[in-house]
Formats: C-alpha cells, structure tokens, sequence
C-alpha cells in the first residue's frame, strides 16, 4: 500500500501541541491524516476538527466519534467551529506543505517531472488554474508572481518569453512550458529554479498567502488563554507572515509596546530559535528538508 503522506515533524508538532485529554483541537492541513490520528491517540473525551479542501483525502477520513472532518479551506476556520458550537479551542495545527500524493500524481499538475495539464489546484472545482494564469495574467501581473512568490531574478525574461509564445499558441502541458522557458533556465540549478516557478504558480492558483492571513488572523480569535498555534511552512514567504504574526500579532512584525516599554504580543513564542528536521528525518523523508516548525501559546 503506498503511504498518502509522511506527516513532516510528527513527533515535535504533538510535543509542541501540549495536548489535553478532554481538549478540542483543529487540524487545520488534514491531508494523509498522520498529524490528525496521532492527535486522536492522545485525547480521551476531546474532540478533533479537521479541515481539507481537496477531494482526494477523502479515502483518509477516520471514524471516530471525536473526530469531526470539515471537507473546507481552513480560511474558513471560524466559521465552521461556529457551525459546530465550540467558540474556542485548544490547540491547532497546521502543516502548510502539498502533500507527497498531491506531487506524485502527474495530473494534479504540482511537479514538473510529470508531462501532465497545468493544474496546480488544492480544490479541483475551482475555475483558476495554472494554465489559466499562464495564459491570461499580463506580463507585469506574471513577473510580479515570479518576482515575489518564487524569488526568481529573471522574472521579466521568463515572463516576457511565455508572452511571445502563447501569442502563437496556448500553454496547455508541462512539456510545452518547458520548452518554452529553457532559454531562461539557469545552467546547474535547473530543478531548483523550476522549483521556485512550479512554487510561484502554485501560491497563485490557490491564493495561499491570503489564505493563511485569513486562518492565522482566526487563529487568535478561537485559541484559549494558555493554547498553543503549531505551524511547519515550507517556504520564505509563509515562514515570514507566521514569525511575525507569532512575535508581534501582526504580519508587518511590529512591535508595539504599553507606556512601561512592555512589548504588547498576544502570544508568547515556545520555540524563539525555528526547529527543523534532524538528520534521521531527512534521510527518511527528504521532502521534509525545508520544513520549518514555529509554535507559539496565547497569552
């Protein structure tokens, strides 16, 4: 049986949860559900609320009477704890990555080593998706994309080259867009430049760094006192709204402080240095090699 997911962090993300027995918890990244069920083992009367907006999970639903999976963006977090009663809870996490079933089946769209239709998104009955931006966005609009989400420096050659080419016809494959963009391909570094554009196109297609504003701005308005926010990202941009939103409550990271000189901060950081994945992990899972673990308690 092929495994859907390694869950990325397992044993630091529960540690760093400091679950309660009788707790309500939300798995915000539900996916292949190894975060989720190692949660369930350690509640007895708590409840687990977790959250995936894409079809294919389905077949990991648990049953379990405390478990309650919303098949929804967790953007929506608010609304649905509502929805089921709990005004607040104690403890969420979320694991920002695709999941390795999500790069590793070519129509999906997420990995260019597939020649498949350029997808890319998390929820199938979107209209948005990679071969539309490609196909559509203007030239500023795609190297701003580039630019910005992927971090790539010769954003405007690439995005100025698939403006000449879908002139004469659409970008529909991966082959194609290959094709297209090999004169703007760095020699020695092409897997991690076409990273960063598969990266780029993705972020876009989902809206992911509005998404995640949207659920750790949530966040604060449904933790306890005393509960914990646990957050793996998997690249700069993500990484950097959820350290300063966790240090400062804002995603600037300004700090602000009381008349006394007393940082005003709704949370107070458990890990101040990131915890990454040790040497073990990463030999048996190295797709976990850019994962980054914050976690912070509201005060």
């Amino acid at each position: 049986m092929d495994v859907y997911h390694v869950p990325v962090l397992l044993k630091e993300c529960l540690s760093g949860m400091n679950i309660k027995p009788d707790g309500d918890y939300v798995d915000a990244t539900f996916g292949g559900g190894g975060h989720s069920r190692e949660i369930l083992n350690q509640l007895k009367n708590g409840r687990l609320f977790s959250f995936d907006q894409d079809n294919d999970v389905s077949g990991n639903v648990i049953n379990d009477k405390r478990f309650f999976f919303i098949m929804h963006n967790f953007r929506f977090l608010k609304n649905f704890l509502t929805y089921y009663k709990v005004d607040k809870v104690d403890g969420i996490l979320a694991d920002l990555g695709v999941s390795s079933h999500d790069f590793d089946i070519a129509e999906r769209g997420f990995s260019f080593r597939f020649d498949s239709n350029l997808d890319m998104r998390m929820n199938r009955q979107t209209e948005k998706d990679a071969g539309f931006i490609l196909n559509n966005y203007s030239e500023e609009k795609l190297g701003k994309i580039f630019r910005e989400y992927g971090e790539i420096s010769n954003s405007q050659k690439l995005s100025s080259a698939i403006i000449a080419s879908r002139a004469k016809n659409q970008i529909k494959t991966t082959s194609q867009l290959l094709e297209i963009i090999k004169p703007c391909i760095p020699k020695k570094i092409e897997n991690k430049y076409l990273a960063k554009l598969y990266m780029s196109l993705r972020i876009e297609v989902n809206n992911e760094i509005e998404v995640l504003k949207e659920f750790l701005s949530a966040s604060l308005d449904v933790l306890k006192s005393g509960a914990r926010l646990v957050v793996v990202t998997y690249h700069s941009l993500e990484d950097r709204l959820v350290k300063n939103f966790m240090r400062s409550g804002n995603f600037e990271g300004v700090i602000e402080k009381d008349f006394y000189g007393n940082i005003l901060t709704p949370f107070r950081l458990i890990n101040s240095k990131v915890i990454v994945p040790g040497d073990e992990e990463l030999q048996l899972n190295p797709r976990s090699r850019s994962a980054k673990l914050r976690i912070a308690e509201k005060i």
